[in-house]
């Protein structure tokens, strides 16, 4: 078949072209002084560059997303650490707590102080007799411990007016809030719940990762335990 004809039978395609470049990496080195003809449009505009030159700007363009990407991650480590180190600090206060009775208002004051949170309650039932006229105690209706036992990660969202708001030192100002089960290992019954409030409507949101509310909820749990009546109190 003439050559022509075969050309014009089977036109060279972009992909053809692509492919012989990628399959014959020293064409440009044959062609040397091609590199310095090629003129390609910039990324900034209007104007032609060479060869090179649109390498380079590819290339700066690859390091300065690179770049972002660090400080990105940089920016997300300093955040888990100083997550960390709150979570320390509330953690130590509460293996501080002299007594059981004042586990509670340890739990609710330091997550306030800690993570700025502005309001904070906690309710806990089943609790030994010897605690059962704390206010912590009291309040607590069989539906609101129906409703916590069936939480199987925190509620968060707008405050509908759930009885657990209005263990709150101020309910008529929260716009959103977050309620966690306070569980014995992994008991289907709760034996209380922690109750977090803003005035903030996006402080708290439905679609929010719940995994740092539910390791508080682990830990307060685990300090409650004191306040349980024997036979309640989780096995071994």
């Amino acid at each position: 078949m003439n050559p022509i004809d075969s050309a014009n039978a089977h036109p060279i395609t972009e992909d053809d072209i692509a492919n012989f470049l990628a399959n014959n990496p020293d064409f440009f080195e044959r062609h040397a002084a091609l590199l310095a003809t090629v003129q390609l449009s910039s990324g900034h505009g209007a104007r032609a560059v060479s060869l090179q030159e649109r390498q380079a700007e590819l290339l700066r363009d690859k390091i300065k997303g690179l770049e972002q990407r660090l400080i990105e991650m940089m920016r997300h480590g300093q955040d888990n650490t100083a997550i960390a180190d709150k979570m320390q600090a509330w953690s130590r206060q509460l293996l501080l707590a002299a007594q059981p009775q004042d586990i509670p208002a340890v739990i609710t004051a330091e997550l306030q102080k800690q993570f700025l949170i502005p309001q904070a309650a906690i309710r806990v039932w089943g609790v030994d007799a010897q605690y059962a006229e704390q206010a912590f105690a009291s309040g607590v209706s069989e539906e609101a411990q129906a409703w916590a036992s069936g939480l199987q990660r925190p509620y968060c969202g707008p405050n509908t007016g759930q009885e657990s708001v209005r263990w709150l030192a101020d309910p008529s100002v929260v716009q959103s809030m977050a309620v966690i089960a306070l569980r014995a290992g992994a008991a289907p019954q709760a034996f209380g719940a922690l109750v977090l409030g803003s005035s903030d409507r996006e402080r708290f949101q439905s679609d929010m990762a719940t995994d740092f509310l539910q390791r508080i909820g682990e830990l307060a749990s685990a300090a409650l335990s004191r306040l349980r009546t024997p036979t309640a109190a989780p096995q071994a």
